[in-house]
């Protein structure tokens, strides 16, 4: 792949930037936010550190997913989980914290990878980059989701979300009006072997709520899960 390593500490990218090559990645280091958020829309993968001279990673991380899907995962020395939390908000994939080994990123890139194309395989996604059919596009009162192109509405009115919180969603519209468990939203939203916390899903629950444009959206059953309803007056 063609990993772009955003880190101002020398220290760390050069090591960082030879283990990748190892392992056969073409990869390009940068030092700045500003620049990777120019850049990241001609690379595969994006490595990205928080502590950058000029823009936090949460903004670098929040103005690339404005037009670009690329997998990013944060590199951090922050241990808080509510920043790991706000971080995932931003858009991230995923994130490991300072010191890691090489090769639990190399997994985590791979982990991360693979989901990308689960969903893309799952949606539809095509290489020629076609215009999606009417018949792909899912309904559930004045929600619509259309997959393939990877956007959702409520009453014609477009919903902007990050690519977990669509990825929710669809879970949640694959059989909207069930009851969906936790362990099943996490296991197709993240991973069989996410290792982060369980909320996290919650956060992004009410954020996907407040932008549907209420709760009522997505109701919770204590214990169980989630499942999509539409609001009485909606």
């Amino acid at each position: 792949m063609r990993v772009l390593v955003v880190e101002d500490d020398e220290h760390i990218a050069g090591p960082l930037v030879e283990g990748l090559q190892r392992f056969g990645h073409e990869v390009r280091h940068i030092r700045e936010g500003a620049e990777a958020v120019v850049l990241a829309r001609e690379t595969d993968f994006v490595l990205l550190d928080l502590g950058l001279p000029d823009l936090d990673g949460h903004e670098v991380c929040r103005r690339v997913r404005q037009d670009s899907w690329v997998p990013v995962i944060a590199v951090t020395a922050r241990e808080d989980e509510l920043d790991r939390v706000l971080l995932l908000q931003a858009g991230a994939d995923d994130y490991v914290v300072k010191p890691y080994s090489l090769r639990e990123l190399l997994a985590r890139m791979e982990a991360v990878s693979r989901r990308l194309r689960i969903g893309l395989e799952r949606s539809g996604d095509s290489a020629d980059g076609g215009e999606p059919s009417e018949g792909e596009v899912n309904r559930f009162g004045p929600l619509a989701v259309d997959l393939r192109a990877r956007q959702a509405t409520v009453n014609g009115r477009p919903v902007e979300l990050t690519r977990r919180e669509f990825d929710l969603l669809a879970a949640l519209m694959a059989d909207a009006g069930a009851v969906r468990l936790r362990e099943d939203l996490i296991n197709e939203v993240w991973d069989a072997n996410w290792h982060g916390s369980t909320r996290t899903l919650d956060v992004h629950i009410g954020s996907l709520r407040s932008k549907l444009g209420g709760r009522e959206w997505v109701q919770a059953v204590r214990g169980v899960g989630f499942r999509l309803a539409v609001p009485p007056a909606a």
